[in-house]
């Protein structure tokens, strides 16, 4: 990160961070950082830092809310869409976004995941995907490949993985996408576009653990792995310019849906107007 954004928005105090050498958590945060940073310098639509919010569970890219010097919470494994989700209802002008990872998102907190998608609920979710559970001590999470191993399967994963992008706009989240440390200037520009939204967004971003699952699974270093980004995970443009055959075993990183829903909490604000212009007719001041 560049020196002026870590005393702009980091917390000097909590450095240097504590993730493993090679981990892309760091590249995530920064990510996330620069477009916050951009967005609150836009000329024409500036976003106000007082205004935001950002939250995590538990987990390796958890840690991250501690290092950024925003208004944060740093809460419970599972549970960080759901203290999100009060925050966005208590003060709905506020971007409220959430930093997680896949065990701590698609595996305890998959019922908030979902159910917040399905409301359309006003929060941005940066999913640091990492395909492990890394900070406890490399266990699969519902986002390991199936056939690679882990501490939990020595021999193996012989589950089916989420796609946590599909399955977050199967729930109705009206924006989803998927972002990735090697492509970082997309990353970054795809995280704009998520805060900007008006409703659940959420971005993927395939992050790398050469300690556990790189190491474990025969991936090679830090270098190798981002290697394989940048041969694997292609931009929309570039993926679907290719032939069928040409895309097996690669993936797409970009916008993979948008939608037009109504936002959550302005609909609820709908609901108390109503209530309160009925109290009113009946005799009551409405509160």
């Amino acid at each position: 990160m560049p020196s002026d954004l870590v005393h702009l928005y980091m917390r000097i105090d909590h450095l240097p961070q504590i993730w493993c050498p090679g981990c892309g958590n760091g590249v995530i945060m920064r990510d996330v950082a620069v477009a916050i940073d951009e967005l609150i310098h836009d000329e024409e639509n500036s976003i106000n830092r007082e205004d935001i919010v950002i939250v995590s569970g538990i987990g390796c890219s958890s840690r991250a809310a501690g290092y950024l010097d925003f208004n944060s919470i740093h809460t419970t494994h599972g549970r960080a869409i759901a203290f999100a989700s009060g925050i966005k209802m208590a003060n709905p002008k506020l971007h409220v976004i959430v930093l997680t990872g896949d065990g701590d998102c698609s595996a305890i907190g998959g019922n908030h995941l979902i159910h917040a998608a399905r409301r359309n609920l006003g929060l941005t979710v940066v999913c640091f995907n990492n395909d492990i559970y890394g900070m406890t001590g490399g266990q699969y999470s519902p986002t390991t490949p199936n056939g690679d191993k882990a501490t939990t399967a020595p021999y193996g994963n012989v589950d089916r993985p989420f796609d946590i992008a599909v399955l977050a706009a199967g729930a109705g989240a009206s924006f989803s996408a998927r972002g990735d440390v090697y492509h970082a200037r997309e990353t970054i520009d795809i995280i704009k576009r998520a805060i900007r939204h008006k409703g659940f967004s959420l971005v993927d971003v395939y992050s790398i653990c050469p300690t556990y699952y790189g190491r474990k699974n025969r991936k090679g270093d830090a270098v190798e792995m981002l290697r394989w980004q940048k041969e694997n995970l292609l931009p929309t443009a570039r993926y679907y310019s290719m032939s069928e055959e040409e895309r097996a075993g690669k993936k797409q990183i970009g916008i993979l849906s948008y939608n037009d829903y109504p936002e959550y909490t302005e609909e609820y604000a709908k609901i108390i107007a109503a209530c309160r212009g009925k109290a009113k007719k009946q005799g009551g001041d409405g509160t």
